[in-house]
């Protein structure tokens, strides 16, 4: 648990930087979650709801002080069939359910499962959202929809990004872009499309309501996998983009927290009328370019983007989208591993391998867990093939040549069950067999099967057969499993 006065730090440690920055991140978030109600087939009010509550509620009970959470496309395409099938209040209902499973996995403390995504799927995740980034982009770049005016726009705007730090960074280069592009857009009346464009933006306060559907089994049974799946989602996301944003900032946060965080966090948007979401990198990533590093940044994003889309709708929808466009092409670029590239011809091969499949598996997918799923199984197998070349057996005779002593070294497991059994030869004549397991560790029941096999084969021709310097660990699956020292044990282990 963390200290009150740590706490009170993540609030009050950095407020002008967090201040200014969450303004840019508020501004960042209306195009986003209005595109992403479009997603999912719901009124822009529902992603915006959404965002507005998940950005104030994460920042108090988040683990993760500086991370953006709100309305993500990521949990948007996963309630398409549900809206479109069932309606609003199965996706409200949907998004409770989530987050109660998500306030569970954090309960159960499942955040540890992070630890086995490897730095070469971080790399292709992080690639990865920065190419669809990109893309999502291209729509307002579209020529046949925009005029040449858009190109000029962005373009200042890039410049702006850049070259403005150099002469003070006391306001975000972000925030400058959107007010001088709005006020020289407003100014001399160029028509290029704005955040008005997007959608209508909501008049009222978000209202507590119960989702208007019957509490029976049935309901349960048709929410239930979308939520699941939500779920999931959502936390891989924010998980991953929280280990991304600790590596920003060189801190470490609570990963079991996150997910409760995140949990409640949804539970509650779904009783005002928004929609699921999670951990957003490109947002997170902004606001930590922004200066945004404590839980101030977050909440003000999010207070801040209530009150403009609310109380300041008229003048929002007259920020121009070339200038938002230039701040997520800025994002993109800065979110991309350019060293990815580079290291290409320097890492290990499987490492490139898991890195490039991971990216292509998002783009083609526009799935974030279905890359990171791809990338996470092929380091599996690259790693096991890896520990099953470190594994060996080697031989020695008697000076009668009636005893033979096998030694086994490294990982037994089913990766080096193959090699373990090619190592014994079962035709020679013998009396008597001793396999040294001294310098081996017994894993799984392939391993303790192929244990079986090898000693029986042994006993069949007659030799006696001894297992030595077996580990405790070792010997607790051996004794549990094993069934070579079992009547009937060739029979039964044939059988299968």
């Amino acid at each position: 648990m963390i200290s009150l006065d740590a706490y009170r730090a993540q609030w009050l440690g950095n407020i002008r930087a967090d201040v200014l920055a969450g303004l840019v991140v508020a501004l960042a978030l209306i195009p986003e979650a209005i595109a992403f109600s479009i997603i999912a087939g719901v009124d822009p009010k529902v992603g915006l709801y959404a965002s507005f509550s998940i950005a104030v509620l994460i920042a108090f009970v988040g683990g993760r002080p500086g991370m953006i959470s709100a309305a993500t496309a990521a949990t948007a395409v996963l309630m398409v069939t549900l809206v479109r099938d069932h309606g609003l209040q199965y996706l409200l209902a949907a998004t409770v359910l989530a987050g109660l499973i998500q306030i569970g996995a954090g309960l159960m403390k499942l955040g540890f499962v992070m630890r086995y995504v490897s730095k070469s799927v971080m790399t292709g995740f992080v690639n990865a959202l920065a190419i669809l980034i990109f893309m999502a982009q291209l729509p307002e770049l579209d020529p046949t929809k925009v005029t040449w005016l858009t190109y000029v726009l962005v373009a200042a705007g890039l410049g702006i990004i850049y070259l403005f730090p150099y002469l003070t960074k006391a306001v975000p280069s972000p925030l400058v872009t959107i007010l001088v592009l709005t006020g020289l857009t407003m100014a001399f009346g160029w028509e290029v499309r704005t955040v008005g464009d997007m959608g209508a933006l909501p008049d009222t306060l978000p209202v507590f309501l119960v989702p208007d559907i019957p509490l029976t089994l049935e309901t349960l049974l048709i929410i239930l996998p979308y939520s699941v799946a939500v779920a999931v989602v959502g936390l891989l996301e924010s998980l991953m983009t929280q280990s991304i944003v600790d590596d920003l900032t060189d801190t470490k946060s609570d990963r079991n927290q996150e997910c409760i965080g995140q949990g409640i966090a949804n539970t509650a948007t779904g009783f005002i009328g928004g929609m699921a979401g999670c951990a957003m990198i490109g947002q997170s990533i902004i606001n930590v370019k922004s200066g945004g590093r404590g839980r101030l940044s977050s909440f003000t994003a999010g207070l801040v983007l209530l009150i403009l889309v609310v109380f300041l709708g008229d003048w929002v929808a007259q920020i121009p989208m070339p200038a938002l466009v230039a701040i997520m092409i800025m994002v993109s670029i800065g979110t991309f591993s350019w060293s990815s590239i580079r290291n290409l011809r320097l890492h290990p091969r499987s490492s490139s391998i898991v890195m490039i499949a991971t990216v292509a598996a998002v783009v083609w997918t526009h799935n974030l867990a279905i890359g990171v799923l791809v990338g996470v199984l092929l380091s599996g197998i690259f790693f096991a093939g890896k520990i099953a070349q470190l594994f060996k057996v080697t031989s020695t005779i008697s000076k009668d040549g009636r005893v033979r002593t096998y030694v086994v070294e490294g990982q037994l497991f089913y990766g080096s069950v193959e090699d373990f059994m090619n190592a014994f030869d079962f035709k020679e004549a013998l009396d008597r067999v001793v396999i040294d397991v001294s310098r081996a560790h017994i894993w799984d029941i392939s391993s303790v099967q192929a244990l079986d096999m090898a000693v029986l084969k042994f006993r069949r021709d007659g030799a006696e057969v001894d297992i030595v310097g077996m580990n405790e660990a070792s010997e607790t699956i051996v004794d549990r499993l094993a069934v070579h020292d079992k009547p009937g044990a060739m029979d039964r282990l044939m059988a299968h």
